[in-house]
Order: structure tokens, then C-alpha cells, then sequence
């Protein structure tokens, strides 16, 4: 048996102090389309196209379980410019297994991103942030995951529990079909004090302080013998510019 513990949704009248305290929220899916300032209904719009993500060709477990797309964007003072595509690129000293890689994925594709709902979002947190760390220019990386069990077992972390390399990390869910585990697990960088619980609302969302917290998710299963996916969208957010830039 799966323990499956729900989300501690903080108020959104709570969000900043919360984030400021803990350095890490969870919101609901109604507060988070409150703050972005749409509809729920208008985030739906961007679920298809989680089903024409590509493969990622860079897993080093051998696995299969993972397709995605990346693009990037800096959000200043209010103005949201996505970026010339470039590769995803972290230091080994925080993803043991994919640092040190040029990895090039697919582009979002540009219906996503002019949907209403997507640029509202990222300004919407890079509000957030730039409450709790004065600054005005964020470098964002977008990342749509979808985690299949095609291999018997999809790993949404297969790095383990880790930092990011940003200032702020936001988990969204957008679905789960058919599938057991997926359980988020957040830690403390420099305590033992942490937290499990489980993402099922479509749209709710995990915000950390990635300098502050370690996350995880553990692997997911299939339930029946169709197999099944667990679909997020991640953005980080990273005033010092993007990593492999310095």
C-alpha cells in the first residue's frame, strides 16, 4: 500500500509570507489561476501539447520513460522576451548524472507560448520572486516533462533529491493518468526538516527557494496494463543569468 498524503496548500493571501518563512509554498489550482489572473479553464488550453513532446535523448540511466521540451525567456520589470534557443545546462555539482552536458531539447512549441495563460504565468511568479529577492530581470527555463511508464517504471528525479543551480523552482502539475506514486518530497538544505505529499490537482504548484530546499519526486508506476503518464511543467527563475553563461 501507497501512502498518499495531500498537498499543504498555503492561502494566497499567505503566499509571500510563507515562501519568506518556509522557502517553499504549495497552491491550489484556483488560487494559482487567481494569481496569474485567467480562468482555470484557460490553462487547459496548453494541455495538448504536453502529447507532442520528443523524447529526451540524454538519460544516462538507459531509460525511456521521459519526453520533453525546453525554451527560455528573461522577464523584465513586467516585459516577458523569450530567448534564441539554446541548450539546458547544469554543473555536475548539482545534477551528478546530466551536469556537464549540452543537452538540446525541442523548443515549446509557439502556440504554447502565446497562449494567454503561459506568458501570464511566468510574469505572474516572476512577481512572486522578486518580492522575496529584489530583483527586477529573471532568466527563466521552461521545461515540459512527461513521465511515461513504457520501461514498467518512470523516474520524474532520476538524479535523486537535488538543487536546481537557481533561485526559485516552480512544479506545476498538468496531469496524471493511470498511474501510482509521483509523491513530492522537499527538504530543508541545511536541516533535517521536510515534507511528503502528493501533486493530483491539475495546476497546482510547488514554488521553492532552491537555495534553501532539496526536492524530489519518487518514481511512478502503472495502474492497469495500458500503461500511464504523469505530465508537469517546471520553470526556473535565475537572476545571475542563465547557468553555463558565467
Amino acid at each position: 500500500m501507497v501512502a498518499n498524503f495531500p498537498p499543504p496548500y498555503t492561502p494566497l493571501a499567505q503566499l509571500d509570507a510563507d515562501l519568506a518563512a518556509r522557502g517553499d509554498v504549495v497552491l491550489s489550482a484556483t488560487d494559482l489561476a487567481a494569481l496569474v489572473g485567467v480562468e482555470l479553464a484557460q490553462f487547459d488550453a496548453l494541455v495538448p501539447s504536453w502529447d507532442a513532446l520528443q523524447p529526451d535523448r540524454y538519460l544516462r540511466d538507459g531509460g525511456s520513460y521521459r519526453k520533453r521540451r525546453h525554451s527560455c525567456f528573461v522577464a523584465d520589470a513586467g516585459v516577458l522576451v523569450q530567448t534564441p534557443h539554446r541548450a539546458h545546462w547544469q554543473p555536475k555539482d548539482y545534477n551528478a548524472l546530466h551536469g556537464g552536458m549540452q543537452r538540446w531539447f525541442e523548443p515549446i512549441e509557439p502556440a504554447t507560448i502565446a497562449a494567454l495563460a503561459w506568458s501570464g504565468l511566468l510574469l505572474a511568479l516572476a512577481r512572486v520572486v522578486t518580492r522575496v529577492m529584489a530583483t527586477q530581470r529573471w532568466h527563466i527555463e521552461a521545461h515540459q516533462f512527461r513521465i511515461d511508464t513504457s520501461d514498467g517504471i518512470g523516474r520524474p528525479t532520476p538524479e535523486g533529491a537535488h538543487r536546481d543551480g537557481v533561485d526559485f523552482v516552480a512544479v506545476l502539475l498538468v496531469a496524471r493518468h493511470a498511474i501510482k506514486g509521483g509523491e513530492t518530497r522537499v527538504f530543508e538544505a541545511q536541516a533535517p526538516a521536510g515534507q511528503r505529499f502528493t501533486l493530483s490537482e491539475p495546476w497546482s504548484m510547488l514554488l521553492l527557494d532552491d537555495a534553501r530546499m532539496i526536492h524530489e519526486t519518487t518514481p511512478i508506476q502503472p495502474v492497469g496494463s495500458n500503461g500511464g503518464h504523469r505530465d508537469t511543467l517546471v520553470l526556473t527563475y535565475r537572476a545571475a543569468g542563465f547557468q553555463g553563461d558565467e
